[in-house]
């Protein structure tokens, strides 16, 4: 089975910076496009950025210029760095993998059945 895990979450203060993994197993080949989201709570869940297989990515306009996704396929391993945090960044953190990519002018989204990690906490203080 298609297996994600998060790591990397904590709590920082604000201005901090901090670096999350996805490590993926169980797959044949790699993930046409993989996903960051948050959920806080009370608040609806949100993409934060994605990236395809071949290396392009989108973001939300919330962390633009602020999160760096990344990806090491030697080592299956998804990133999201996390630059000039504020305390509205506070969330539970998830990655997914997707079998499927839909392109626009300005934005990468990752469709079809999503395969979803347990989440990493991520605490900004003011």
């Amino acid at each position: 089975q298609v297996q994600l895990v998060e790591s990397g979450g904590g709590s920082v203060q604000s201005g901090g910076s901090l670096t999350l993994s996805c490590v993926v197993s169980g797959y044949t080949g790699r993930p046409a496009c993989m996903d960051w989201f948050r959920q806080a709570p009370g608040k609806e869940r949100e993409r934060v950025a994605s990236i395809t297989a071949t290396g392009r990515s989108s973001y939300a306009e919330s962390v633009k210029g602020r999160f760096t996704i990344s990806q090491d396929s030697a080592k299956n391993t998804l990133y999201l760095q996390m630059n000039s945090l504020k305390p509205e960044d506070t969330a539970m953190y998830y990655c997914a993998a997707s079998n499927g990519i839909q392109y626009s002018s300005d934005y990468i989204g990752c469709v079809g059945v999503k395969h979803w990690g347990q989440g990493t906490q991520v605490t900004v203080s003011s």
